[in-house]
């Protein structure tokens, strides 16, 4: 996941980690890249979540639209999974039910998990 900014990645990293449903059946890392010689910025580049069997496309999307609803600036949140990617700007009910439908038949044709 990539959001805009490191504050708002260690924000986002402790809310999934608060949240009992993705507790139980993620693990959250944040996962990153040293800034190149002469760049200023942060060694936080992307939020990554590993997955295992109780995974729930819906409660993950749900606590996302929940913490960006904490935030007073509400920027584009985006997934990638694989060479997908899901992007979240408004968190209407349609853009999260799109969202969560993308996921779960992504991992549903996704052998390995």
């Amino acid at each position: 996941m990539r959001v805009e900014s490191a504050g708002e990645l260690r924000s986002l990293q402790g809310w999934l980690r608060s949240d009992p449903e993705v507790r139980r059946s993620a693990t959250v890392e944040v996962r990153g890249t040293a800034p190149r010689p002469g760049e200023m910025g942060t060694a936080m580049d992307v939020l990554d979540l590993v997955t295992g069997n109780g995974w729930s496309a819906a409660s993950f999307v749900l606590a996302l639209v929940a913490w960006r609803q904490t935030r007073q600036q509400r920027g584009r949140l985006e997934i990638h999974r694989g060479d997908t990617v899901y992007v979240l700007t408004g968190g209407s009910d349609e853009e999260v039910e799109r969202v969560i439908r993308a996921l779960d038949t992504d991992r549903d044709e996704d052998p390995s998990r």
